[in-house]
């Protein structure tokens, strides 16, 4: 099979013209074409008055073999890629050895989980927070009501942070082997739309993550996997041996249990676990700070994106919702960027903690809401801003949702400003023709009371630039709302070649709170490499190293 890449055809093609097209790029007649298959679809938007499709497609021909001869200069045309997944172990038959521990049920401790069970290990997963439909509840409890439950809420319970938002499934990760397709292959078993197969930037959102999240916990249980919901860990026993080598033996549990660890525990555990990294702080497992960003989240009509981004073309069906992506390197020589961008979405209260404020976006399948909404942050790094020690960004991050806190008038309200106000410098009194999303409800005031000065000194002249790339963009109705912290974790407890930690044997970090991710795929994909360390562990075979998998 031929893989063709950089197939372009306009908006409005016809369906025949896709294999027309191949035709013509492979100067075949229609009997030699067997039969084609699209690999990935994208839309390039560029050129506003020239937007196209751009395709790759598998294909069957007759007489492959000289047409690869032909062809072989043409880094267009090439041998499909193998993507298919291959275990790299199997549990015996009946196997009863060590159960390894999954902490956390996140994309991460998922799927670090799923293939656990589908190897045959039946994994033990443990999740601080509530059953996936329980915490949607708990989480509409805060939105709706200011009713905060620090343990069932964005951040904490089965699914991870990644159910309450765009649910994007792109990464720019490198994947030789092909292990983003072994997590949407999954996804589409559970219940996702098939076309996330081929969609360049797919997604899915909120309503239908909850349900495949739940499938894919059945068929972790079906194959013998465990789940345990509200179980935190809340210490760590580790044994030192003479020569002073260290392991885990040992997991203290909220419920009082101690859960042995007979087998390795991989922690995979969300950036916002900020309690569970003091705990591994204080028991020597080696952590180091490393940069996250901090901001606010932007909101404009998603009608204006759509214009700006697609001229005439908007609101064309097969285009959907525009998004974007922007930075700006400013004079402080501080990055400014957009950061998870939802079209059709809403901003959301993400807080974990009692008297703090976080935002995040978060958008349905559909993103039919009336806003968009990105993140505008800065990024900050521990050696300029936070020198020292491994947990001073938690610390940070907690200054500054405890000032938006404040600064928002309680009760989970957010502080919001108008664009034109924050670039002036005055506080907000009133609304214009933007009105923001956020629930509970926002409070009017100026976002720089509870922003880093040179956060509030970046934005400013970062939007101004922004306004230049995307027309409209700096328009002073536009609505910032406060604070951004939970872009990424604040922390990374370092592991070596053989995926465990550098200090600690039988520890596995893993995923974005581990600080090897950022998103759901990513977290997802370093969920199976950990899953295939902890197998070969597990049968005592050869480690692979943590670059080469």
């Amino acid at each position: 099979m031929l893989r063709i890449t950089e197939l372009k055809l306009p908006l409005n093609h016809p369906e025949e013209a896709l294999a027309a097209a191949i035709r013509n790029r492979l100067r075949i007649t229609p009997r030699d074409l067997v039969r084609y298959t699209v690999a990935r679809r994208a839309h390039d938007a560029r050129d506003k008055m020239d937007i196209h499709f751009v395709y790759s497609v598998d294909v069957t021909v007759k007489n492959e073999a000289p047409l690869l001869a032909k062809f072989k200069r043409d880094r267009h045309v090439n041998p499909t890629p193998d993507t298919g997944y291959r275990f790299v172990a199997k549990a015996p038959a009946g196997y009863a050895g060590p159960r390894p521990i999954v902490v956390g049920a996140g994309p991460c401790g998922l799927f670090a989980g799923l293939i656990l069970a589908q190897m045959g290990f039946r994994p033990i997963i443990l999740d601080r927070g509530k059953v996936v439909r329980e915490r949607t509840k708990d989480t509409w409890g805060l939105w709706r009501r200011s009713e905060l439950n620090p343990e069932s809420n964005v951040q904490f319970g089965e699914g991870g942070a990644g159910t309450f938002s765009d649910g994007k499934l792109w990464s720019q990760i490198k994947d030789p082997r092909h292990l983003g397709r072994k997590v949407l292959t999954e996804f589409v078993k559970a219940g996702a739309p098939p076309e996330i197969l081929t969609e360049a930037h797919p997604h899915i959102g909120t309503f239908r993550l909850v349900t495949m999240v739940e499938s894919m916990r059945a068929s972790v249980e079906a194959l013998g996997g465990e789940y345990r919901f509200q179980h935190r860990v809340d210490d760590l026993e580790i044994d030192t041996d003479a020569a002073g080598n260290r392991r885990v033996a040992a997991l203290r549990l909220q419920t009082g249990e101690r859960l042995a660890a007979e087998g390795p525990v991989v922690l995979a555990l969300g950036h916002s676990a900020r309690d569970t990294f003091h705990v591994l702080h204080e028991r020597g497992v080696f952590l180091e700070a490393k940069p996250f960003s901090i901001g606010v989240r932007i909101e404009h009509p998603q009608s204006w994106i759509d214009e700006a981004r697609f001229g005439p073309c908007a609101g064309h069906p097969d285009l959907g919702a525009a998004a974007y992506s922007l930075s700006h390197h400013c004079k402080n020589g501080r990055t400014v960027y957009s950061f998870c961008m939802c079209p059709g979405g809403t901003v959301v209260a993400a807080t974990s903690e009692p008297g703090r404020v976080a935002t995040n976006g978060m958008s349905q399948y559909s993103r039919n809401e009336r806003n968009a909404n990105s993140g505008i942050v800065v990024g900050i790094d521990p050696a300029r801003d936070y020198p020292g020690d491994p947990l001073a960004g938690i610390a940070l991050q907690r200054h500054w949702e405890t000032r938006a806190f404040e600064v928002g008038g309680g009760g989970y309200m957010a502080p919001a400003q108008r664009l034109g106000d924050f670039l002036a410098g005055r506080p907000s009194t009133r609304l214009g023709s933007v009105i923001p999303s956020y629930r509970p409800g926002v409070h009017l005031t100026d976002l720089a009371d509870c922003l880093p000065d040179f956060a509030v000194t970046a934005m400013r002249e970062a939007l101004v630039a922004f306004g230049q790339q995307i027309p409209g963009y700096d328009h002073p109705d536009a609505v910032m709302t406060g604070v951004e912290t939970r872009t990424s974790s604040p922390v990374r407890i370092t592991r070596g070649d053989d995926f465990q930690s550098v200090n600690t044997a039988g520890l596995y970090p893993a995923g974005e709170g581990a600080g090897y991710a950022g998103g759901i795929l990513s977290a997802a994909v370093d969920g199976i490499k950990i899953a295939e360390a902890v197998a070969r562990d597990l049968m005592g075979m050869r480690p692979a190293l943590a670059d080469a998998a």
